[in-house]
């Protein structure tokens, strides 16, 4: 693979275009995201008093702009022109969690039947706002401080120069706090709370994303308070699905075997079991 100065690699894989591409259309999401900590936190980031320590225990460019553990969390990285290196240009945007848009925006923009054309998109990597579970799973990526490709012994160096461990996330709390951004017809300018079933779902499912990570992560460091996080993290998550084995089989199967596709199953369910499931913790947003 050729690789571009600054270690990152020029291929025609999907690349990000920046919420300029989204803003136009999505204008109430767009302002919600610019005042936002995602939209804000990048412009004095470098400005932190432990970021140096962080940046030396990542390895790497001792720039965070060009650091390739840092940016992925901390910046939207858009190439000046297809195959160029991507450079940071603003913080975590429309596309980190919706995945990079060069292959499926040319489709969501597209005429034509929606849902067909929603299908092709999610083809394509688009990582749409129903899409609950991969959505969890894209914020834990970051919130759950880990990353396919960085080596849970980096991120320990971090924590120990200064870095937070981990966060302890939860979906509701994240997604409908001050990023909600939730514009739908028929009322496009009005940003909706989600009905007491639609937090249930988001709830459990987001516990159910947190404990496929923790499973898979938990051990691997030997640095005590990202791990004390990630412990916690995995309590949580297992009380939240226990609470709900009387009403959904799957959760059973699940919590047995923390995987990818037994997770998306019990989230399936939550139609018939919401009123349980609001009793199995708090749901409320902030």
């Amino acid at each position: 693979m050729a690789v571009l100065a600054g270690g990152f690699p020029a291929t025609a894989a999907p690349f990000y275009q920046g919420p300029g591409k989204c803003g136009d259309c999505h204008k109430g999401a767009n302002a919600v995201w610019a005042k936002s900590a995602h939209g804000e936190s990048f412009k004095d980031l470098h400005k932190k008093p432990t970021v140096r320590a962080i940046i030396k225990a990542a390895g790497g460019s001792t720039n965070i702009r060009r650091n390739e553990v840092c940016v992925d969390c901390h910046f939207t990285m858009i190439p000046p022109k297809p195959g160029a290196a991507p450079v940071s240009q603003m913080g975590t945007s429309c596309e980190s969690c919706h995945g990079p848009s060069s292959d499926w925006l040319p489709i969501h923009n597209a005429r034509g039947d929606k849902a067909e054309r929603d299908q092709k998109a999610i083809a394509a990597g688009m990582i749409m706002p129903h899409m609950l579970y991969d959505i969890a799973k894209n914020c834990l990526t970051c919130h759950g401080a880990t990353r396919d490709g960085v080596d849970p012994a980096t991120f320990a160096r971090m924590v120990d120069a200064g870095h937070a461990p981990a966060t302890e996330f939860e979906l509701v709390r994240y997604s409908q706090g001050s990023v909600r951004h939730r514009f739908y017809p028929p009322n496009v300018n009005q940003n909706k709370e989600m009905t007491p079933a639609e937090l249930s779902r988001t709830f459990i499912t987001g516990h159910a994303a947190a404990l496929v990570m923790t499973s898979t992560i938990a051990g691997k460091s030997q640095n005590e308070k990202y791990e004390a996080t990630i412990k916690k993290m995995d309590a949580s998550a297992r009380a939240a699905i226990e609470a709900i084995k009387g009403q959904v089989p799957e959760a059973t199967t699940f919590l047995a075997t923390p995987s990818d596709d037994n997770a998306r199953k019990p989230a399936r369910s939550s139609r018939r079991t919401s009123s349980s499931w609001r009793r199995s913790g708090s749901c409320a947003a902030p």
